[in-house]
């Protein structure tokens, strides 16, 4: 008796054509997800609020890993990379490319000697703190987290090569703020 509707193997062993082609499908549908995650989009986990209030500790974002095939990455995109100092995943956002003068003046972002409107961070805890300015190396970016006072970024480890960028954010699922 076959229970299920299901076909019996041959007496040698073998599988019908039809189990044969259900198997084929399931490898595609699984081979296609796997090589869309590798090389197109892929979620991420946020791990730490460096970039709060934008995105917070947890949050759940999924990044596009292919824009930076065809275009550099641009200021103010949020991006993925691996921190050069332990490896471990990291999101910022791109303040400076390749060619800007960046620095920290009393706590405000300035870029090519003007102030950069950053609405989407509190400068609060930022007063009196300096930094730079530097020249971002061509071929390279210069990222910041949004929580300046609880970030480590370029500030410390220095500009990224965009080579090196992994990703930028597609859309955050949850977690944002």
């Amino acid at each position: 008796m076959v229970v299920g509707g299901g076909r019996r193997p041959g007496r040698n062993g073998s599988v019908d054509r039809a189990t044969l082609r259900r198997i084929g499908w399931f490898a595609l549908v699984i081979g296609t997800l796997v090589a869309l995650r590798t090389f197109v989009a892929e979620p991420v986990r946020v791990q730490s609020d460096s970039m709060a209030p934008t995105l917070r500790s947890g949050a759940a974002v999924v990044i596009d890993k292919l824009s930076f095939r065809w275009r550099d990455p641009r200021r103010g995109e949020i991006v993925t990379a691996s921190d050069p100092g332990t490896g471990e995943p990291i999101v910022k956002r791109v303040v400076a490319v390749g060619g800007d003068h960046i620095g920290i003046e009393d706590g405000r972002l300035v870029r090519n000697g003007a102030p950069v409107d950053e609405s989407y961070i509190d400068n609060t805890d930022m007063d009196g703190y300096y930094f730079g300015p530097v020249t971002v190396p061509s071929g390279e970016v210069f990222l910041l987290g949004d929580h300046r006072a609880d970030s480590v970024d370029s500030r410390r480890y220095g500009t990224v090569p965009v080579g090196d960028l992994e990703g930028r954010l597609l859309v955050a699922l949850w977690g944002r703020g």
